[in-house]
């Protein structure tokens, strides 16, 4: 399926299902949402890496427009619905300040088995525990998809965005499995390291060394 869709690019990476609130300011976005709004209509939110527009983004559903201010910027709330890739960008539409794209949506296989969720989610609360974090997902494990942990775990931008271009959630859990074994080592040394410190300074309580 091909069609074109109002995009709105940000300097972030949305998942499908994600819910995300937006304060919209600039006049071109506040039409694009203005028209969305009231048509029922979805929008596009590409992600933007290094200053440049990305192939690959979220279409998202405006759930509520929670506020209107008196100087017409509005407060939303939206959620993430499918992967898209843009084909063309539609730079100049008329009588719109925004722009817009031709995309397709590619087949995204979504299913994979409970026990590689729950066993990712071991490693997942490990490093949240080292990091003193805490995490309610608001689902069980088994339920979880790679969507809903991707923010979680420690990737940069361009590996948030590395993982939206996967089609497949076995890719998608293996790329955070990959991620969270170089990921642990690395946080388990500084957490030993953070300690040697703390400790530096105090009485020792150690044995002798026998000769």
């Amino acid at each position: 399926m091909t069609n074109f869709i109002p995009i709105f690019p940000l300097s972030l990476v949305v998942y499908p299902g994600e819910p995300l609130n937006l304060h919209i300011f600039e006049p071109r976005y506040k039409q694009l949402i203005g028209e969305c709004h009231r048509e029922k209509r979805l929008f596009g939110i590409p992600a933007v890496i290094d200053n440049k527009m990305q192939d690959f983004g979220t279409l998202m559903e405006i759930i509520e427009v929670t506020n209107v201010h008196e100087n017409g910027d509005l407060d939303i709330k939206t959620r993430g619905q499918k992967v898209f890739r843009i084909l063309e960008v539609v730079r100049e539409i008329p009588d719109r300040l925004y722009c817009g794209a031709i995309v397709n949506y590619p087949r995204n296989f979504e299913s994979i088995r409970a026990d590689i969720v729950e066993k990712l989610m071991v490693n997942v609360r490990e490093l949240h525990q080292m990091l003193n974090v805490s995490k309610d997902f608001h689902k069980p494990d088994s339920d979880l998809t790679s969507y809903d942990l991707a923010h979680h775990v420690g990737l940069s931008m361009q590996e948030e965005y590395e993982l939206l271009n996967l089609m497949d959630e076995r890719q998608r859990m293996e790329y955070l499995r990959r991620h969270l074994a170089r990921v642990l080592p690395t946080v388990a040394q500084m957490e030993g390291l953070k300690e040697k410190i703390r400790l530096n300074g105090h009485f020792k309580n150690l044995s002798g060394f026998t000769l």
